[in-house]
């Protein structure tokens, strides 16, 4: 599944995931009637930066063990 492929019903305001379709492990992310899925990294961090009660940025860092 694209991450530009969740969307939120209008009419319902509902969001269905079918989770064969999305990657094993995700993380995703809802504001404003705004969905973004983001798959995690193997090694790494995924912050999700908020200011006054919203998603300003979301942020992938990677790492890899030594």
């Amino acid at each position: 599944m694209d991450k530009e492929d969740l969307r939120i019903d209008t009419s319902t305001m509902q969001l269905t995931v079918d989770i064969l379709d999305i990657p094993r492990s995700c993380v995703i992310v809802i504001c404003e009637g705004k969905v973004k899925l983001r798959e995690l990294p193997p090694h790494g961090e995924y912050k999700i930066v908020t200011h006054q009660g919203k998603v300003k940025r979301m942020r992938r860092e990677e790492g890899e063990e030594f």
